[in-house]
């Protein structure tokens, strides 16, 4: 299975030093329009550019232009016209279903900037079918589907949060200050926020619904 690594767009973007960690043991970096930036921020490149260099800077639209001229191009480019339906994102993500379609993705630089482009990132981000996993700054970030598990050991004293993204949810969480037992959970529940992680057993499961869930770093 392919590890992608795929950079987001966020006005914000993670850390150099985040970056260069969730780029560890990829096998393939994508970068989603602004996305390019960061990665030349942390001293990397990409294999895959994705988007329409609307917010790209103009080094990075440069390098960009660079690569569709070129016939021994540093990377791919797949531009999308900006009158779209689509969001970046969702259309970086189609190729890289296509061209990886096992992969295991990690996404970094996905969470600030607009609140509208953050629940679109997270309605993009559930609905993809593999494995996925999210780094930033101060959070690890997971999506939970039917009978997964997030074994959360090495973050003791660390603060942990579920929201359900389904109607329901039927969450348990072991070794948390406040643990749960199968407990129905609706949709955008504010009963898993700002949990408190207890010993290094600790999990939580899904076994119905959908969930995303949050380790926040000390």
């Amino acid at each position: 299975m392919r590890r992608v690594l795929v950079v987001g767009g966020s006005p914000e973007p993670s850390s150099a030093e985040t970056v260069r960690a969730a780029a560890r043991g990829c096998d393939a970096v994508v970068a989603v329009d602004r996305g390019l930036d960061a990665l030349l921020a942390s001293g990397l490149s990409c294999d895959l550019f994705c988007g329409d260099a609307d917010s790209v800077s103009e080094k990075g639209a440069a390098l960009v232009r660079s690569a569709e001229e070129s016939l021994d191009p540093a990377f791919e480019v797949v531009r999308y016209n900006p009158h779209k339906d689509d969001t970046d994102l969702g259309l970086a993500l189609g190729e890289v279903l296509r061209r990886w379609p096992e992969a295991r993705i990690v996404a970094t630089c996905m969470s600030g900037g607009n609140p509208d482009h953050e629940l679109a990132v997270l309605g993009r981000l559930s609905a993809w079918s593999g494995e996925l996993e999210v780094k930033e700054d101060r959070f690890d970030q997971r999506f939970l589907k039917s009978g997964d598990v997030w074994n959360l050991s090495g973050h003791e004293g660390e603060r942990f949060t579920f929201v359900p993204l389904s109607c329901e949810a039927v969450v348990s969480e072991r070794s948390m200050r406040w643990e749960l037992d199968h407990k129905h959970v609706p949709l955008l529940s504010d009963l898993g926020v700002s949990n408190v992680i207890e010993s290094g057993g600790a999990s939580i499961t899904c076994h119905e619904g959908l969930v995303v869930a949050w380790v926040f770093r000390s």
